[in-house]
């Protein structure tokens, strides 16, 4: 079984470790924190391993994973490689949705295969993630050595894994910044927009519940083509013209929103094929308009 040493053991490497602990995927090596008492609490969470006090105490290792806050990744990589610890073939990865493999180039230049393996997944809680972690997708990225080992380690503990461009890294995590917490953005610019119109905020929430939930039901039961409703795709310019029109005069950063995402909404309208080709052109100029 590979040893693994963690660095920056937080809740994505707490609840990884205990994870591949259970499974015994891997062998809990050393852990360090910031703090020799939170390397210990880690290793305490995790049931395996050994808290300890700098990297100048950390012992060899096959795997080693970086599991810091994004912007201390590359420091925390040039460290290793520093310390000597290394050897030709070991693995060092990272977790980061943003960053990609290729920020890991100390360790490469140390002789160790890199790689990158993303959870596509909020993990707050440990405890939950834990319990939860089973069919979470994983975007990996790497040296072909690395991922020969990291992607089943991964599938081992219920993830799914895919091979995401590492050029395109930052568009990838950009994807899940917009269906997320965008969503949640457009979610309180329509409620604001429902409170505009009179409803309270709870009475706003209630009313959207169902609304949203049938039109995510709808996404990923039959695609966004076929689930587009409203306005745009009936090829209805009166409506938008008038909805714009109005939005500009409230919030004009919610007019240009709106202008924005229903030249989106047009393509997808396009696709679909009910909205007549001129009404559909005549909405097209409308949405460029500034």
């Amino acid at each position: 079984m590979r040893r693994l040493n963690i660095i920056g053991c937080g809740n994505v490497g707490k609840t990884l470790g205990r994870l591949w602990a259970q499974e015994r995927v891997f062998s809990i090596g050393d852990i360090l924190n910031r703090s020799e008492e939170s390397s210990s609490s880690a290793a305490h969470f995790i049931g395996a391993g050994q808290g300890i006090a700098g990297i100048a105490a950390m012992s060899p290792a096959e795997v080693f994973l970086i599991s810091t806050p994004d912007d201390q990744i590359v420091e925390s990589c040039s460290a290793l490689a520093a310390s000597g610890l290394l050897r030709t073939g070991d693995i060092v990865f990272h977790c980061s949705g943003a960053l990609p493999s290729a920020g890991l180039i100390p360790a490469k230049e140390a002789g160790a295969c890199i790689g990158s393996i993303h959870p596509v997944k909020s993990i707050a809680n440990p405890d939950v993630s834990v319990e939860t972690f089973s069919g979470t997708f994983c975007g990996v990225e790497g040296d072909d050595q690395s991922l020969e080992i990291l992607r089943p380690a991964f599938e081992a503990i219920g993830g799914k894994t895919f091979v995401i461009d590492p050029q395109f890294k930052t568009i990838y995590h950009a994807a899940a910044v917009i269906v997320c917490n965008y969503l949640t953005s457009l979610i309180e610019i329509g409620a604001q927009a429902y409170v505009k119109a009179g409803l309270d905020q709870e009475t706003s929430m209630h009313v959207m519940e169902p609304l949203v939930r049938e039109t995510v039901e709808n996404i990923f039961g039959s695609g966004t083509v076929r689930a587009l409703t409203g306005p745009i795709a009936r090829g209805d310019h009166s409506i938008v013209s008038k909805q714009l029109a109005a939005l500009a005069d409230w919030n004009p950063r919610f007019g240009n929103l709106y202008r924005d995402l229903g030249a989106v909404a047009l393509g997808l309208s396009h696709l679909q094929g009910t909205a007549s080709p001129d009404s559909l052109a005549a909405l097209a100029e409308l949405l460029e308009q500034e």
